[in-house]
């Protein structure tokens, strides 16, 4: 799906919502319990409830490979489900040297037939170059997440000097040195373009996004945190958006969890429906 598509599929629906398909078979509702194809099975009735009120829909490939070779196969019948009007995103989080990339992302683009695939640029850019070089294909690269280890490395500050960057341990007062998510965010889009590059932010550094569109004003932003972990859509939508929208706000656990009981596909489709008609508020007039 290229950036066009994306672009129009969110202002027909009114919706930037990215269902997350994060399918824990310990947590499925009691009639799918024990069945082997309970999470396939869950998995189609979130789809099928949803689908009119969301833009796109994103596995997290742990929760799969976690269940071994039935999982994989669950997971490739879900991403097979899902609408070809839909973006498909491999939560996967892949990043190695070249050779290694280019069979992941084989594995997904050609083999799973995704559309997108998260990507962890700590290795550099031969370590995503291979995911770009895919036509209509999202590489979405994680550059900053709101998980508490984040202030490990994203946040450490950066000194310029004359012969390049240089980690530093404290931010001289009064003064704004770059931190290292900046300089990733700066780097890694220098590798591609709007039109195959979005970058990852968590919706709990809201407050940040407003810097962070100054740096990629164009590029489209994966927002995971948004409902469960309390990151609040006005705001992502206020600093995050641009006049493409430019959003994918990813709800999980908010959506497919939001009934244990046989209602669980009515009980999505009521949260989704809800995330669909805020989002329509916020979007810019076209």
């Amino acid at each position: 799906m290229n950036r066009d598509t994306l672009i129009q599929a969110i202002f027909n629906s009114g919706s930037y919502l990215c269902v997350g398909l994060d399918t824990d078979e310990t947590k499925l509702p009691a009639p799918l319990q024990g069945r082997p194809d309970g999470a396939l099975l869950f998995n189609k009735a979130i789809i099928d409830a949803t689908r009119d009120f969301c833009v796109s829909y994103k596995i997290n490939t742990a929760f799969y490979e976690a269940m071994g070779v039935r999982g994989w196969e669950i997971m490739q019948e879900t991403f097979d489900y899902i609408p070809s009007t839909h973006l498909k995103i491999a939560d996967a989080k892949r990043g190695d040297i070249g050779n290694t990339s280019h069979q992941y992302a084989r594995a997904f683009f050609e083999q799973m037939q995704v559309d997108a695939i998260t990507v962890a640029p700590y290795m550099g850019e031969d370590s995503v170059r291979p995911f770009l070089e895919y036509k209509d294909k999202w590489t979405i690269v994680l550059g900053l997440t709101s998980n508490k280890g984040s202030a490990d490395f994203q946040r450490l500050p950066l000194q310029k000097r004359s012969e390049g960057l240089s980690l530093v341990p404290n931010v001289v007062a009064g003064e704004r040195t770059e931190l290292l998510y900046e300089q990733v965010l700066e780097t890694v889009a220098s590798w591609g373009t709007e039109e195959n590059l979005m970058f990852v932010v968590g919706a709990t550094q809201a407050a940040e996004l407003g810097h962070i569109r100054h740096i990629i004003p164009g590029h489209f932003l994966l927002v995971p945190g948004v409902g469960a972990q309390g990151g609040s859509l006005a705001e992502v939508s206020k600093y995050g958006m641009n006049a493409g929208c430019g959003l994918l706000v990813n709800a999980s656990r908010a959506v497919i969890y939001a009934s244990s009981g046989d209602d669980f596909a009515e009980a999505a489709a009521t949260v989704a429906r809800e995330y669909q008609q805020e989002m329509r508020g916020y979007l810019p007039a076209r």
